[in-house]
């Protein structure tokens, strides 16, 4: 995704936050809209306001809470698949010029929601790799191209995405 294109929004209906307070275990904070959708049509990316309803920053604009995406992106993580993520950054010029416009545009369409007053986003961007989930959730929201660990995470996960009706509730 460029600055110039936003990601598909649509409004948080009574079903969907009930849907997600299932998949999360928990009432949703910060809801602002559905960013991405399962095969089977639930929420599975959420975007939330840049602060919590007390006020309290929040940098995560992109949420993801499908619990089965969860599940697998966590078993990566587990895996040690960060750090060589982040490894690669100094040394990959190209792959840090396009993860640091990847935070540039996810600093951009926060601030233009509500500015924190500072250049922290999420999931250690644009320095390191901290949270496949953001970068995730990222790349479901705004697209392909938008976050390229977010697109090494979908490919990662190929073989795993859930399909179907498979994003109610956590298995």
């Amino acid at each position: 995704m460029s600055s110039t294109e936003l990601p598909h929004l649509e409004p948080v209906t009574e079903a969907d936050r009930q849907v997600i307070a299932e998949q999360l275990g928990r009432p949703p904070r910060a809801l602002r809209a559905v960013a991405a959708r399962c095969p089977g049509g639930h929420p599975s990316v959420v975007q939330t306001s840049p602060r919590l309803e007390n006020g309290t920053p929040f940098p995560t604009l992109y949420y993801l809470t499908c619990p089965r995406l969860t599940a697998l992106v966590g078993t990566l993580e587990a895996n040690g698949v960060m750090r060589e993520m982040t490894d690669r950054l100094a040394v990959d010029e190209d792959l840090a010029a396009h993860y640091l416009r990847a935070h540039r545009e996810y600093l951009a369409a926060r601030d233009a929601i509500d500015p924190l007053g500072h250049e922290v986003t999420a999931g250690g961007m644009p320095g390191r790799v901290k949270c496949l989930h953001v970068h995730l959730a990222h790349t479901l929201a705004c697209g392909p191209g938008a976050n390229p660990f977010g697109d090494e995470t979908v490919a990662l996960l190929a073989g795993d995405w859930p399909s179907g009706d498979c994003a109610a509730a956590p298995r």
